[in-house]
């Protein structure tokens, strides 16, 4: 049965011949409810005689039908999600079929976690095969909401569970030609230079991800994303981080254009913290950004400290913090 909602006239399941032998049973909120829910007539139709099917313990296409009809009305019911794996198992049911199902009621419910943990269970149930349609399905939601994190995390289990990591770092690339600031999808992108089993690694790929981001950086210094990422292409190997000359430059060349410098500000400062050792250039370019009332005295990493309380005031005091702790430190 597919019953799109608002498509056709439903007939009430007491009037349907096939489900004459079935006796409803009404929810029971206790001799005097309180504040008793005024539910539709049809949704209180349908959740009576599904509670009868799931007493019963009914795997029955009529049961798989009426759980159909009771998601359409309620896709968050858990239990009803539950009952309804129970009975396609039971009726050894096409899942294919089940994932088109899924996707007519992500339409309208992207964001339900019941509707994503069952099409995991289906997905998985088919292996392999259903890869290809589970990564056009998540792009299918994602390209209406770029950041609907259950999408992302569904399709990543995809990849990890069922493969095709092929073309995802060109989907990435893609997503960030569209929209550089798609935090998710630099997350993605990630994600896919450190687990996909066709790039070798974050060793092998880093050189060429470093330019890729500097281009980013360079294109639009106010987005934090590729600076995170940037980053992250150094986890776990500090020193390469601090004498990557690539990673400095690209922070002097921000702070000497003195606009949209607070991320380079704030990378030149962990690079400080870390041990790097900076030439003329680098105090110069941060003294040009001081103001009077800054003291000319101090030590850069505390010179930078200061510029950051004014050019990031909502995360000022954190920043005066820092630079008292680095202060009392020296």
């Amino acid at each position: 049965m597919e019953m799109e909602a608002g498509t056709q006239e439903k007939v009430p399941l007491s009037r349907r011949e096939e489900w004459s032998d079935v006796i409803p049973i009404p929810q029971d909120d206790g001799p005097n409810p309180v504040v008793p829910i005024a539910y539709k007539e049809d949704f209180r139709e349908t959740m009576d005689y599904f509670r009868a099917i799931y007493h019963a313990n009914e795997r029955s296409l009529r049961a798989l039908h009426l759980t159909e009809e009771a998601i359409y009305l309620n896709a968050g019911n858990y239990t009803v999600w539950h009952f309804r794996r129970v009975v396609l198992e039971a009726l050894n049911a096409d899942l294919h079929d089940e994932l088109d199902f899924v996707e007519r009621i992500a339409k309208n419910n992207s964001k339900n976690y019941q509707l994503w943990h069952h099409r995991r269970w289906a997905a998985e149930k088919l292996g392999a095969d259903a890869a290809s349609k589970e990564l056009e399905f998540t792009k299918k939601i994602l390209s209406l909401d770029a950041k609907n994190y259950l999408a992302w995390s569904h399709r990543q289990w995809v990849l990890q569970a069922l493969g095709g990591w092929e073309d995802e770092l060109h989907y990435c690339q893609q997503l960030l030609k569209e929209d550089v600031c798609n935090n998710s999808a630099w997350n993605q992108r990630y994600f896919v230079i450190t687990r996909s089993l066709f790039l070798g690694g974050l060793e092998a790929m880093r050189q060429s991800e470093v330019h890729y981001t500097i281009e980013a950086i360079l294109a639009n210094p106010e987005n934090e994303s590729p600076w995170r990422y940037l980053r992250g292409l150094y986890k776990g190997n500090t020193e390469s981080w601090i004498n990557d000359s690539q990673v400095s430059k690209v922070c002097l060349k921000v702070l000497q254009s003195k606009t949209n410098c607070v991320f380079a500000l704030c990378t030149l400062l962990d690079l400080l913290c870390h041990g790097f050792q900076p030439n003329k250039e680098f105090t110069d370019a941060v003294d040009a950004l001081r103001i009077d009332s800054d003291p000319l005295d101090s030590s850069l990493v505390v010179a930078v400290c200061s510029v950051l309380e004014r050019k990031d005031p909502l995360r000022a005091s954190y920043w005066l913090w820092r630079k008292n702790k680095i202060s009392q430190a020296v």
